[in-house]
């Protein structure tokens, strides 16, 4: 049987971006309120993991520590806000701004590996950064937040960051002795609960969608959200968050090139220069992560 084990992480982090860069188009055709959507993506995508990691991978159960057990739900309840915060900013004005500013995340796992990991990030790390932050902003188009539904999906965005670098700060220190079928699946589990929780406080119902919004519900949940995620945890469990993130800024691009393509979202000749900054600027973090903090993958158990 193939040793997924072996698998080249940086390999595996870049086929998840490209897979999880769909997830804010679907948002856009689910014609669901965001926190709904969030919802049925990380319920489906808990039970998937369910049946994958006790049927298909033959095993009895997800033994957990209770300590990685508190990390998962945790890391869940994190990327819950996170994902329901972001879904929320795409419904407001579309696919592309609220994706940039999710992925200033990296900004906040720096600081937050520095002061709870106690990670040494060398200068360079933080010139290719802080490049690829101001590309980001460049993408994001600084003149498009003039009015109030702009600035808030813009707030909602920014702040959907904050909560997705605590769900990396939390992975990589969970992820260290549990394997990414196990995580996930009560991380997700944990993520739906959150959201469903939320949208039902807010008054949003949970039922009474088209048939084709379930689909894309099932789609998200099944195909997005478990492939997509499977690979970046499993990049999480060779990587350090800090190299991961700044990697995944990538997704904005992706998905900026995705939204063009199909939701008709234009770019302007300044947002393609900042997509070109946010690449070099990725290119030099990853070269920084191989240097410094890049985990030996060849000693990890996964």
């Amino acid at each position: 049987m193939y040793n997924y084990r072996n698998v080249n992480p940086y390999l595996a982090l870049a086929f998840g971006l490209f897979v999880l860069s769909w997830g804010a188009l679907l948002i856009r055709w689910a014609n669901a309120p965001g926190l709904v959507t969030s919802f049925y993506r990380n319920s489906i995508a808990a039970l998937v993991l369910f049946i994958l990691s006790n049927w298909l991978l033959g095993r009895d159960n997800m033994a957990l520590g209770s300590s990685n057990m508190r990390l998962a739900i945790w890391a869940g309840v994190f990327y819950g806000i996170d994902v329901g915060l972001h879904a929320v900013g795409v419904n407001l004005i579309g696919a592309t701004i609220p994706t940039v500013l999710a992925n200033t995340a990296p900004v906040w796992v720096g600081l937050g590996a520095m002061l709870f990991f106690r990670e040494q990030l060398r200068m360079g790390f933080w010139f290719g950064l802080t490049l690829a932050m101001i590309g980001a902003v460049m993408l994001m188009g600084v003149d498009q937040l003039r009015n109030v539904t702009q600035s808030i999906g813009s707030f909602y965005g920014l702040l959907a960051g904050v909560f997705y670098a605590a769900f990396f700060l939390l992975s990589q220190k969970s992820r260290e002795n549990v394997d990414p079928f196990s995580f996930l699946c009560i991380a997700f589990a944990s993520a739906g609960c959150t959201t469903g929780l939320v949208a039902i406080l807010f008054g949003q119902s949970l039922s009474g969608y088209s048939m084709l919004t379930y689909m894309i519900f099932v789609v998200y949940g099944a195909v997005i959200q478990v492939g997509g995620w499977l690979c970046v945890t499993y990049a999480l469990g060779k990587l350090s968050a800090s190299t991961v993130a700044p990697i995944l800024l990538m997704q904005a691009v992706v998905t900026g090139v995705l939204a063009h393509l199909f939701l008709d979202e234009h770019l302007k000749f300044s947002q393609y220069l900042g997509s070109a900054a946010v690449l070099f600027g990725v290119f030099v973090v990853q070269k920084q992560g191989k240097q410094q903090i890049t985990k030996s993958y060849d000693n990890q158990s996964s």
